[in-house]
């Protein structure tokens, strides 16, 4: 084999053992139910086969939601959240982020490997990376990608939206959600007309990828559009 060919790395995801050694022993340790109810070591190579769909994420307690308008969901669980990932088969052709399946083209396939190895500031780099505002999508999206997902067509699809969500949410528990100023101003300015979601995700790439200076422009008391005045608190939290 030609040495040039030797030295060339595979690509991230292609890997199957590119983690370190200590999420390696907390992978080896880990263990997942089953189907059929046996238990047996994570495998994230099988594991669209052997585990169930299952929201990481559920719902508060119906009695607490009755009670107040805060968000319906309730904290993630991290474990499950690990196997969840596992169920995304890093399929050849990944419709969950092609257009007809994600709008934004989220890369989904590669967080879900991340939060699988733990690398969940990486995931949430790479879900900033294409999504301007992902604690919006990851609650009220209708989740296309989840409709494209290629597991879909022989089982349950993989919880992608849940996901999305327990990454940004983590983000920001963490701090990694900071401002990203340009590293140069162009000397132009901007003006958009609203700030519900679109304008602000406009306001926001003119800023950070064009060094723009941008004026938003909103014609009611309170800013954000359809998000303050359309969905609901329960859905936004």
């Amino acid at each position: 084999m030609p040495a040039a060919l030797r030295a060339s790395p595979m690509p991230r995801r292609l890997l199957l053992d590119g983690r370190s050694p200590a999420r390696r022993t907390l992978l080896r340790h880990s263990t997942v139910q089953r189907r059929d109810g046996s238990v047996a070591p994570l495998n994230k190579l099988r594991g669209f086969i052997e585990i169930e769909r299952k929201a990481p994420a559920p719902y508060r307690p119906a009695a607490d939601r009755l009670a107040d308008y805060a968000e319906i969901n309730g904290p993630a669980d991290q474990a499950e959240l690990t196997r969840q990932s596992a169920r995304c088969m890093d399929c050849g052709t990944p419709f969950c982020h092609t257009h007809t399946g994600c709008p934004i083209s989220n890369v989904i396939p590669e967080f879900n490997q991340q939060v699988f190895d733990g690398e969940w500031r990486q995931a949430y780099s790479n879900l900033a990376s294409t999504n301007n505002f992902p604690e919006f999508t990851g609650r009220v999206c209708p989740a296309p990608c989840e409709g494209a997902c290629v597991a879909g067509l022989v089982d349950e699809s993989v919880t992608i939206k849940s996901m999305e969500y327990s990454i940004i949410e983590r983000a920001w528990s963490e701090g990694w959600v900071v401002a990203a100023p340009p590293a140069r101003r162009s000397g132009k300015k901007v003006a958009v007309v609203g700030s519900g979601p679109a304008g602000l995700a406009a306001a926001d790439e003119l800023n950070k990828k064009y060094g723009h200076a941008v004026t938003v422009f909103e014609r009611a008391e309170r800013a954000g559009g359809l998000l303050t005045y359309g969905v609901p608190n329960m859905r936004l939290g």
